[in-house]
């Protein structure tokens, strides 16, 4: 049966796998193929010694380690498209990857440290250039910056300037001279005392964070010196440049190797952490977890096939326990289910309201885009550039937003062909009457009043949704204030067309019988309203009452903004329409200059125009959407807060996006 309003999360249940010690590493291993067990706790196997399988596991990190720094130097973002299969790769001894990643990157590695120690030269020249610079005197040489003899020594310090104004009054006392050179918030501090108090100068600058500068030995003033640093600087920046240009284009030559060992090793990286907490059992592995019921049978026949000793045991779930929440909508609405976990999860027990929040989604968005070249334009940007700006175009959850974008662009395609939308009014500029599918749609989405009304309708529908949903979940838990509450608010609002009718002189025909009990249905309203949520909330809901009243009509208020986007897109675009046509017009140049002049004018107008409409149009929409399904409807009835299901297996892709090195 096709969900309506709301559906449950899959039925799961608890598996525990249970197998011969010489056979726990082939069950994991089976586990991880099959893929559908959430492993939830895994209790430790004597089968595999501890010490091996952390060797192994710190044997795996540092592979994987060398593979990522070697990706870290892909010079651009590009998707690597992987020729072999992850599985038949992973399915090898593990001697045979080692020895293949480490013939890669065994070059890579010596290149590698070879440009740590260049830059780490590089480094150290930068910082006796930056501060020895202050000092450069064509008498002064480094043996003179640092000297220790008989009777005197001298250093050269490097200290803040806070804790230099700290010390100054206390090193005075033990030296000689002193020479106090300001780098930008630091001090270079030259001191010339006796040698029996180098050890208290020393620990008193250490003790207040300074440190003593290392200075080469070296005969040469400063001067004669920072010349020659200056040229050995130039000469080792040159070898950086060329090192890191080998490390891209070593990089570059392996990649589809490195990305197939980063998937490859990334899974015996996972697999190793499951055994890891399974190696203390000493005559039987266990593994226990939760898979979807339907997977049930399949999963035990994988084992039992690959197994020679194995025992599977399932079961329903505990009231207690919280398994995880697989969502098992319809094809077409699963792409809402993003909707959804954006909000929060929902929790095993509770209801998915991916089905009303597909209808509603899409039916707000297609409302405030409503044009059929914005949405063809929505749909395009969502097939071919989408992925370029957010990478991983072959991932689940890309394609996931793709198909909610075209289910959406495809309710506003839709739209704006039944009301002859088209970049709000384009057919006009040619002379060409409204191409409008449906004369009665076009009038009643581009009238403000009546738009305005229509949006209000469906907020009153969809506000009440949620509200009979609440009553519904009330009923199911057996919450009396719940129940009094939502009963109240609902016979209430069975006496606004009586207020409607005596306050702002509006009847409605269809409710005229009611308007001789409707006041009585008021009374009522309120009073199950106001109980209803001393129930709920105790003595304080004695007035939370007056804020569902208030909040119900804010809440159906908030719908208004469906008419303002939407006829704000419609007009926006007309309006860009009329400034082309304008513009058009307004050249002094006569002939076939003003003439060619004008159109070029007006399609420029109309270009960056609509191009700004299509993407405020998009943001609008999707966000306006957003808030009407999470503030106005979602908040009176779902909780959220489950665990996504997320089952241990080894993932295979065909392709990888390489996020580029800044």
């Amino acid at each position: 049966m096709i969900p309506v309003i709301v559906n449950s999360p899959e039925p799961m249940v608890k598996a525990r796998v249970i197998t011969l010690k010489e056979h726990s590493e082939q069950a994991i291993r089976v586990l991880q193929g099959v893929g559908v067990l959430h492993v939830e706790q895994s209790q430790q196997l004597t089968a595999i010694d501890r010490d091996i399988i952390d060797r192994r596991r710190q044997e795996v990190g540092e592979l994987l380690t060398m593979v990522r720094s070697m990706l870290g130097y892909i010079a651009e973002k590009q998707e690597v498209s992987l020729e072999k299969d992850t599985e038949v790769i992973y399915t090898r001894p593990f001697s045979e990857i080692d020895k293949e990643v480490r013939s890669v990157c065994g070059k890579f590695t010596k290149l590698r440290e070879r440009e740590v120690k260049v830059n780490t030269e590089i480094e150290r020249l930068k910082e006796e250039q930056k501060y020895l610079g202050y000092l450069a005197q064509d008498s002064l040489k480094l043996s003179d910056l640092e000297f220790s003899g008989g009777y005197l020594f001298s250093r050269l310090f490097l200290l803040s300037g806070e804790a230099y104004e700290n010390l100054y009054a206390e090193l005075e006392g033990y030296l000689f001279g002193t020479i106090v050179t300001p780098v930008e918030d630091e001090i270079i501090l030259y001191v010339v005392g006796e040698v029996k108090n180098q050890l208290t100068v020393e620990a008193l600058v250490n003790g207040a964070g300074g440190r003593v500068l290392p200075l080469p030995s070296n005969k040469l003033t400063l001067r004669e010196f920072l010349s020659e640093v200056g040229d050995k600087l130039q000469h080792l920046e040159e070898k950086a440049v060329e090192v890191k240009n080998g490390l891209q284009r070593m990089a570059a030559q392996e990649v589809k190797n490195l990305v197939l060992f980063s998937q490859v090793l990334s899974a015996e990286n996972q697999r190793l952490r499951v055994l890891s907490q399974a190696s203390e059992a000493r005559y039987i592995a266990l593994v226990e977890g939760w898979l979807p019921e339907k997977n049930a049978e399949s999963a035990i026949f994988e084992l039992k096939n690959s197994l020679d000793h194995v025992f599977v045991d399932t079961r329903q779930p505990e009231p207690a326990e919280e398994p995880p929440t697989e969502l098992r909508n319809p094809k077409a609405m699963k792409p809402f289910e993003i909707v959804v976990n954006l909000f929060a999860t929902p929790k095993y027990r509770e209801w998915d309201p991916t089905p009303i929040i597909s209808y509603s989604f899409a039916l707000f968005f297609g409302l405030m885009v409503g044009d059929v070249v914005y949405a063809v334009g929505l749909i395009l940007v969502a097939r071919f550039l989408l992925g370029k700006f957010l990478g991983g175009s072959s991932s689940p959850q890309f394609k996931m937003l793709q198909r909610l974008i075209y289910i959406s662009g495809g309710v506003a395609l839709t739209l704006g062909l039944l009301t002859g939308s088209y970049m709000g009014n384009i057919y006009t500029l040619f002379g060409f009457e409204s191409p409008a599918l449906s004369v009665a749609i076009q009038h009643a989405l581009q009238n403000p009043i009546i738009f305005v009304i229509i949006a209000l309708i469906i907020g009153f529908i969809h506000v009440n949704i949620a509200h009979i949903i609440t009553l519904v979940k009330g009923i199911k838990q057996r919450n009396k204030g719940m129940i009094l509450n939502k009963v109240g608010l609902i016979v209430l609002q069975l006496g606004v067309p009586y207020i409607l009718h005596v306050m702002l002189h509006v009847s409605l025909p269809m409710f005229a019988p009611l308007y001789a009990i409707s006041q009585y249905l008021i009374v009522v309203g309120i009073v199950l309203l106001a109980v209803g949520s001393v129930k709920q909330w105790g003595g304080i809901g004695g007035m939370m009452w007056i804020f569902d009243i208030t909040g119900l009509m804010g809440d159906v208020m908030s719908y208004c903004r469906l008419a303002g986007v939407g006829l704000a897109t419609f007009y926006l675009g007309a309006a860009f329409n009329m400034l082309a046509q304008l513009f058009n017009g307004m050249l002094s140049v006569h002939g076939l200059a003003g003439v060619i002049g004008g159109a070029i004018l007006a399609v420029i107008i109309l270009i960056i125009g609509h191009l700004l409409n299509l993407v405020l149009s998009f943001i609008t929409g999707f966000v306006h959407s957003l808030r009407l399904c999470f503030v106005e409807f979602l908040i009176k009835f779902y909780e959220g807060g489950g665990r996504q299901y997320s089952p241990f297996r080894l993932v295979r892709r065909t392709s990888v996006v390489i996020q580029a090195k800044s």
